[in-house]
């Protein structure tokens, strides 16, 4: 049985930048847990980041596969360079992905680690653009499926023809 790597913050847990959790509910998510499916990751805590930590964006309008590549960075809105603390916890995401079995990952849309419908456009004027954060865009081409959490009814029904 596939399992599901999850963000923490939607399992009701504060990690999020801002301390806090976006908890997801939704009843496949109690049958997945009850099937022992999720596997549980906050990837910025995973690479060491503190809770809560200031807001980062991936710079100019770029996404996670342009952090990937070297060619982007993740920015705090101060300034400060955090791209290794990203790529570590992409790092960090897949490897643990790759232990326990998981071949999809359900993701909390807007961070600049985890959004797969969207992110941030890297101005921190609340402007969203669609993209990948650098766990997202990592996930994906390692060949994990990546749902956010707009998307879980579309995991459902992935899952269910995957059985």
């Amino acid at each position: 049985m596939s399992k599901i790597l999850v963000s923490a913050c939607l399992m009701g847990h504060a990690v999020r930048y801002d301390g806090r959790a976006k908890p997801l509910v939704h009843p496949a998510l109690e049958r997945w847990r009850e099937e022992g499916r999720l596997v549980t990751i906050c990837p910025e805590m995973s690479a060491g980041m503190p809770v809560p930590r200031a807001p980062a964006e991936i710079e100019g309008g770029n996404a996670g596969e342009d952090v990937l590549a070297g060619k982007s960075r993740v920015l705090e809105v101060s300034g400060g360079d955090v791209t290794k603390g990203f790529l570590d916890a992409a790092e960090n995401a897949l490897a643990l992905a790759r232990e326990t079995g998981c071949d999809y990952a359900l993701l909390i849309d807007g961070s600049p680690s985890c959004g797969s419908g969207f992110i941030y456009d890297g101005s921190f004027s609340g402007e969203r653009r669609a993209g990948n954060g650098v766990t997202a865009a990592l996930l994906k081409q390692a060949g994990i499926e990546v749902f956010s959490d707009h998307d879980i009814d579309r995991l459902v029904e992935r899952l269910a023809t995957s059985s």
